[in-house]
């Protein structure tokens, strides 16, 4: 009995490790698209990730914005088991969400000089030309077209009124 317990200690603790272990990512960089569409990854949010996974990601597009989102492929596999948690793939509303949501999704991994190149066809959905605003989301990067992204940001007031309303209630 004894060494059964110690099993479910070790086994709790490493699921609490691999829970903790999860990216945040924090920042924004402005980078250049090249000819080719590759992009910079910038170090900081190299850095930021578990060592085990810092090649492949997966990009698509954002559900409420015109922009990207990068995924870790740690994080992918997450948001996947999230989705098939509340999906009924026989349910037609459920399976137009989930041809949307994975419409034009690709993967994509790192080049020996840290660049990722992503697929003309996102590019071009989301305005991305030549400068791009890649903006740390918690657990996944925003790919902006750089116009785009500092039209989109919200004026002093509007995010006073967001912050209160999301997170302002009284427990």
């Amino acid at each position: 009995m004894g060494k059964s317990g110690g099993k479910w200690i070790f086994f709790t603790y490493f699921y609490f490790l691999k829970i903790v272990a999860m990216n945040s990512f924090i920042g924004e960089y402005t980078c250049r698209v090249d000819a080719k569409g590759r992009i910079l990854l910038p170090a900081a949010f190299k850095k930021q990730m578990p060592a085990g996974d810092q090649e492949g990601f997966v990009i698509k597009r954002d559900i409420f914005d015109r922009c990207l989102v990068l995924y870790t492929t740690e994080e992918w596999t997450r948001q996947n088991e999230r989705i098939r948690s509340q999906i009924n793939p026989y349910n037609k509303e459920h399976n137009a969400f989930l041809r949307n949501f994975y419409r034009g999704a690709a993967e994509v991994i790192l080049d020996s000089s840290n660049r990722l190149l992503i697929p003309r066809r996102l590019l071009e959905e989301t305005g991305i030309r030549r400068e791009v605003v890649l903006a740390g989301m918690d657990t996944k990067i925003e790919v902006w077209a750089s116009h785009i992204y500092h039209q989109s940001a919200a004026g002093v007031d509007e995010f006073a009124r967001l912050a209160e309303k999301i997170m302002g209630k009284d427990e």
